[in-house]
């Protein structure tokens, strides 16, 4: 079955019905879960909570995977195992003296004969599986080991891939979203809305609740947006780290006039810009050692900012560890010069980005 997505699984399981295996991957992890939850719905019914295997990617044990794959159903009508984070690049923490084509090929040899009333799931919600954007196409490819894993779900099953969707899809969800709690939001303030929460949906949904609840069933206006949501530092931070990213000075200097700068609050600006950079150079470090995200935000002690940890795996990768590093001290520099001298706080940090930008063109000329 070729490539699809949330909304053409659904589809599919409706006049399809179940595959044999399944590989849910993407951006948007919500929507990964989302789809896991689907086909274990259709597969197991009421009875997920009694009849579904658990089994962690990095803790398989090949032999007894087959054992499981070919073991019969007793509580439903499919035996269901769910296979959580299995990263080909690096299947186990220590890989010392094995390749990671010494686990990935038993797995696929325990998992090459499914019976029929067996489905397995594999699906990724702690790391990022590598991909590319194929512009004939317009899907996108899977660059690293993991592509042996879809291409083998691809040929027997199903792969799902959940991207991040846009901030006008998302428009149209929270239209439906406060509607269906008896309010009102215009198509134009909910887009809004999405990008004041970096089109992150479990974000929206708490906001969509707040926002219903003051409004009381009149229409949630963009002044409320203003007062209630009020686009965090965090939120234009990331405008501005991505425009660096593109060499787009323009929306640069456009995202540092929104930061509102003055001598009251430069502490505060300069450390959410220094804070996006440095979670990217985390994550970017992170990726390079093979570790899952959520291990990252656990081991950084992210806590309730582990979708910061999430926007860090997604965009590190358009700067590069030595850019980033680069950019760290620019903003170490920067600190020490408005804490040591009277300078004006945006020309000090429209320095920052001017050098960052410059940054970007040196590195592209070498």
């Amino acid at each position: 079955m070729p490539k699809t997505d949330v909304k053409g699984l659904t589809a599919a399981l409706k006049k399809d019905g179940l595959s044999r295996v399944y590989y849910i991957f993407g951006a948007d992890v919500t929507g990964v879960e989302k789809a896991t939850s689907l086909v274990i719905k259709e597969a197991l019914g009421e009875n997920a909570d009694i009849a579904l295997t658990k089994l962690k990617g990095s803790e398989l044990d090949m032999s007894e995977l087959y054992d499981m794959v070919q073991m019969a159903p007793m509580m439903s009508d499919y035996n269901c195992i769910l296979i959580n984070d299995y990263n080909c690049e690096k299947p186990v923490d220590d890989m010392r003296g094995r390749t990671a084509d010494d686990y990935t090929k038993p797995l696929l040899e325990a998992i090459k004969d499914i019976p029929d009333y067996t489905v397995v799931i594999f699906n990724v919600t702690g790391f990022e599986v590598g991909t590319r954007r194929d512009f004939r196409s317009g899907e996108n490819i899977i660059t690293d080991k993991n592509k042996k894993l879809a291409d083998f779900a691809q040929k027997n099953g199903t792969v799902v891939e959940s991207a991040l969707k846009t901030s006008v899809e998302l428009s149209r969800l929270i239209v439906d979203k406060v509607a269906a709690r008896g309010g009102v939001i215009s198509v134009d303030n909910a887009k809004e809305l999405a990008e004041m929460c970096l089109c992150d949906e479990l974000t929206i949904a708490g906001e969509v609740e707040k926002l219903c609840a003051y409004a009381d069933g009149k229409e949630i206006t963009r002044d409320m947006l203003a007062d209630l949501v009020h686009e965090q530092n965090d939120t234009t931070v990331y405008t501005l780290a991505n425009a660096v990213a593109a060499k787009n000075a323009k929306a640069a200097f456009e995202a540092v006039q929104q930061l509102n700068l003055d001598n009251d609050n430069r502490g505060a600006v300069l450390y959410a810009i220094t804070s996006v950079f440095l979670d990217m150079y985390r994550a970017e470090c992170a990726k390079r050692a093979g570790i899952p995200m959520d291990t990252a935000a656990d081991d950084f002690k992210y806590g309730s900012r582990r979708f910061a940890m999430k926007n860090a795996y997604r965009d590190s990768g358009k700067f590069g560890l030595e850019r980033l590093r680069a950019c760290l001290w620019i903003l170490r520099d920067t600190n020490v010069k408005l804490n040591s001298s009277p300078v004006d706080p945006r020309v000090a940090i429209e320095q920052a980005i001017v050098r960052m930008l410059t940054l970007q063109m040196q590195g592209r000329k070498r």
